[in-house]
C-alpha cells in the first residue's frame, strides 16, 4: 500500500462515516467495498471530530458553561455525521431489546420508526456524554479538551472495526455486507493505528492510567456488545456498527471524566 491509497482509504471512510463532501476522485474506479479502507477508520474520526473539538477548546477557553459546551460539541458532531451513529444506536436497541428472536429483532432493525427502547438509548447516550464532556471540561485545558475529544473520535472508530471484523454479518443483503468485509491486514492497521493515535492525542493532557482504562473501557465495551449481538442476531449489521462507535465514546469519555 502506497500513500495515495491510505489518501484515497481515508477519503472514502470520511465519506461513509459523516456527511463531509469527498472529492469524486477518491472514488475513481472504487467498486464501493471497504475492505481496505477500515484501516483509515481511526483517522477519519479524528478528521471527522476536528470541527467539535475545536469548538470545545474554543468555547472552553472563553469559559462558557460546561453543559452549554458539552452540547454545543454534541450537536455539532450530529451534523457532521448526520446522526448516522445515533441511528445505528437506535436501531439496534430497539431491535436486540424488542425482538422476541432473530427474524423480529432483524426486522425491527430495519424499521425506521423509533421505540421505546430506541428512545432510551439516544436519552442516556446524550445525556452521559454531555455529562462527560462537562467534567472534562473542568479539568482539562482548552487544548487539553479538544484533544481529549479528538482521542475518543480514533478509539470509537477503532472499536467499529474491531466490531465489524469479529462478528460474521447477520445479513447476507445488509449494508455492512454490501461493502465487503474487512481485510486482516487492514484490521490489524486500524487497531494499531487507533490505539497509538489515542496515546499521541491524550497522553501530553492526561495520564497514562487515564490511556489504560479508556482503552479496558472501549475493549469491554466492543466484547460486550458483540456477545449480546451474536446471541440475538447472529452477527453485525450496519446498525451495530454505529452502535458500537457510540458505546464506545460512551464507554472512553466515561472512564476519562473518572480517571482525570
Amino acid at each position: 500500500m502506497n500513500i495515495r491509497d491510505f489518501i484515497d482509504d481515508t477519503a472514502r471512510s470520511v465519506a461513509f462515516l459523516s456527511r463531509v463532501p469527498v472529492p469524486q476522485r477518491h472514488f475513481t474506479d472504487h467498486d464501493g467495498r471497504l475492505s481496505r479502507a477500515v484501516q483509515a477508520f481511526p483517522l477519519a474520526g479524528v478528521l471527522i471530530v476536528l470541527p467539535a473539538a475545536a469548538l470545545a477548546a474554543v468555547l472552553s477557553a472563553l469559559h462558557a458553561p460546561p453543559l452549554l459546551l458539552a452540547f454545543a460539541v454534541l450537536g455539532l458532531q450530529v451534523l457532521v455525521t448526520g446522526a448516522l451513529h445515533e441511528d445505528g444506536l437506535s436501531d439496534s436497541a430497539d431491535g436486540i431489546g424488542g425482538g422476541r428472536d432473530r427474524d423480529s429483532a432483524l426486522a425491527i432493525m430495519k424499521d425506521s420508526r423509533v421505540g421505546s427502547y430506541g428512545v432510551v438509548a439516544l436519552v442516556l447516550s446524550f445525556g452521559l456524554r454531555a455529562a462527560a464532556i462537562a467534567a472534562l471540561a473542568t479539568v482539562l485545558t482548552p487544548s487539553g479538551l479538544g484533544m481529549a475529544l479528538l482521542a475518543v473520535a480514533a478509539a470509537s472508530r477503532t472499536a467499529m472495526v474491531w466490531h465489524w471484523s469479529l462478528l460474521p454479518p447477520a445479513r447476507r443483503d445488509g449494508v455492512a455486507a454490501s461493502v465487503g468485509e474487512p481485510d486482516q491486514g487492514a484490521t490489524t492497521v486500524a487497531l494499531v493505528s487507533g490505539v497509538l493515535l489515542a496515546a499521541l492525542l491524550l497522553l501530553p493532557h492526561g495520564t497514562v492510567l487515564s490511556w489504560l482504562l479508556a482503552l479496558a473501557a472501549a475493549a469491554l465495551c466492543v466484547l460486550v456488545f458483540n456477545r449480546i449481538a451474536l446471541r440475538k442476531i447472529g452477527g453485525h449489521t450496519g446498525d451495530t456498527i454505529g452502535a458500537t462507535q457510540q458505546l464506545a465514546e460512551m464507554s472512553v469519555l466515561f472512564a476519562l471524566a473518572l480517571a482525570l
